[in-house]
């Protein structure tokens, strides 16, 4: 094989290599979609979690093909200043279907960002059609502008990965769309105070916050899209400052929050790992790791006073954080480019250009989200409606827009009952067999003079259950109900908060615990609960007491105090 030959197969196997680094990041960029998905769910309530699954597939599924009709002619389809130009069912042009897969898993992220923002009382329809116009025009533009070509990129504007482009334009979106829809019914007072409006599950939101980190070293890693040449080099680069930002976001987040409100908040603290990912992602290639633990402190800090400035300030009412997040700190992670940049950086001796460049691109690229958005949505708004009814928002948006009684159905939590059966005894709800069923006789009533029947009601803390059982056991109680309930309310005197807002009354899960006792005193009763239970806090529970006119065994018809004792 001559010389020539072996050149065209290194440089074929060189493609290859580019070709699948590039790919393999376009499907973590897609797995990114699950991310948005849990962490959009779990920062809101059960009752839309269907409609939130939706909206975040459909986003995907309906930006995928538009995209590829319109949307990636008019950010790659010609080198002018404002806008591409026409490239109907694109190809990929000069990159192949390699540029195209990839171009389009990064504008879903940007579309499905605006959801978070909007959830729980924005109407499907309306969602559908402003995701649409994201995906088509607003994203592929200010794209162009960016990475295709246009007049950011033409005065040397950088955004490796898409702080600006991606996450700032979905978050400026969020920011106009939840302002144009309004809060939430009972996100604020009559004094305009905000009230805490806790998810649904912290554990889903934790799951999506780690799917996003993870797949974030695909969105920011393969955006070299290559790893030939010495693109291998930029790639562990990227790969170390993205998540050195992202760990450092997140302790700054806990500190911050632990000093504020007195204990370190977990929601807002999840969101500080997404904001150091959103701030670190424009300038990943270009800065030290040192720059990037920099950048990481600054986006813990501004994604809580981001928040709390949209929600206490401008009354805007974002249950996931997406503005504080993606809007603020793509904003943020942006210009802080221009100052740690160790190649154009004013930090590094380089001279403001960069740095004024880096601002010149991030107010314009607000400017024309803004003025756009408002647009789409002021024409949605008063056509076919952006907001659902009050009785929908109430009800739920899976039962109202989908038809869905619960995203959950049988996968709901069942409380596991603890009583006092023998292995062997019959508990199912399967009758017994003849041969093994014990006669039921009518058993005249024999109760005893000074046996009264009362029933004992316990309202007490889940993880005390086994030791309030087990104690009532030693006394002779002879059976128990258990049941899993909620309990409303926060007693004065303590403070709790969510995502920095202070709880004023939330369901707490508790366990009630019920029986009917008449051998046993009641005093005793009372007093073995106080004693297994009391541990000096707020939350110990209570314990109800109320007289029983009679009570009756249904197998053998026993009633009284006869009814109550246990058969040996």
């Amino acid at each position: 094989m001559d010389t020539t030959s072996i050149l065209a197969v290194l440089a074929d196997h060189a493609t290859a290599i580019d070709t699948s680094w590039t790919l393999l990041g376009a499907a973590l960029v897609f797995f990114m979609q699950a991310g948005f998905c849990m962490v959009e769910n779990g920062f809101t309530r059960s009752k839309n979690a269907g409609n939130i699954i939706m909206k975040n597939l459909m986003d995907f599924s309906l930006g995928t093909p538009l995209y590829w009709l319109v949307g990636f002619g008019i950010m790659f389809g010609g080198s002018g200043a404002l806008i591409g130009g026409l490239d109907f069912m694109t190809n990929g042009g000069e990159g192949g279907y390699t540029t195209l897969i990839f171009q389009t898993v990064f504008c879903a992220t940007a579309a499905t960002i605006v959801s978070g923002a909007m959830a729980e009382r924005t109407k499907f329809s309306a969602y559908c059609i402003y995701s649409l116009c994201i995906s088509a025009v607003i994203y592929p533009i200010s794209g162009h502008w960016i990475w295709g070509g246009g007049w950011l990129s033409q005065l040397g504007f950088h955004d490796f990965a898409g702080s600006t482009c991606v996450h700032m334009v979905g978050g400026v979106a969020a920011l106009v769309g939840a302002a144009f829809l309004g809060p939430r019914i009972g996100k604020y007072d009559k004094n305009g105070k905000p009230k805490a409006i806790p998810g649904h599950s912290l554990t889903l939101g934790a799951l999506g916050v780690f799917i996003l980190w993870f797949c974030w070293f695909g969105f920011n890693g393969a955006s070299t899209v290559a790893m030939t040449d010495g693109a291998y080099e930029s790639a562990s680069l990227v790969y170390v400052t993205t998540n050195l930002a992202a760990a450092v976001a997140t302790v700054t987040t806990m500190c911050v929050t632990w000093v504020r409100y007195g204990k370190p908040d977990v929601s807002m603290t999840l969101n500080g790992s997404l904001a150091g990912l959103v701030a670190i992602t424009a300038g990943t290639d270009m800065v030290s790791p040192l720059g990037a633990a920099i950048i990481g402190i600054c986006a813990g800090f501004a994604v809580v006073f981001g928040i709390e400035f949209v929600e206490k300030v401008l009354k805007i009412d974002d249950p996931v954080g997406a503005v504080g997040v993606h809007g603020v700190n793509g904003a943020l992670g942006t210009i802080l480019t221009g100052l740690f940049s160790t190649s154009e950086g004013l930090l590094y001796g380089h001279g403001p250009r960069f740095l004024l460049i880096q601002c010149l691109g991030v107010v314009c690229v607000i400017a024309w989200v803004a003025v756009t958005m408002s647009i789409i949505f002021f024409v949605i708004k008063h056509t076919i409606g952006l907001r659902v009814s009050e009785e929908e928002e109430i009800r739920g948006l899976d039962l109202m827009e989908h038809g869905l009684s619960s995203a959950y159905a049988d996968f709901m939590p069942i409380p596991t009952v603890n009583g006092f059966y023998k292995p062997d005894t019959q508990i199912a709800g399967t009758p017994a067999s003849v041969e093994e069923a014990i006669p039921a006789t009518e058993v005249p009533s024999t109760t005893q003079d000074g046996h009264k029947l009362s029933k004992v009601v316990v309202i007490c803390r889940q993880s005390r259950l086994e030791v309030l059982r087990n104690a009532l056991e030693e006394i002779g109680v002879a059976g128990l109900t258990v049941t899993n309930v909620l309990g409303c309310g926060v007693e004065k005197g303590v403070s709790e908060y969510y995502r920095g807002v202070e709880v004023n009354a939330t369901l707490h899960p508790k366990t009630k615990v019920e029986m009917v006792v008449s051998r046993v005193p009641v005093e005793t009763v009372v007093d073995t609960c106080r004693k297994v239970l009391y541990t000096g806090h707020i939350g110990d529970g209570k314990i109800f007491i109320y007289d029983v006119q009679n009570v009756i065994k249904i197998r053998t018809g026993a009633v009284g105090y006869d009814a109550l004792q246990y058969e040996k």
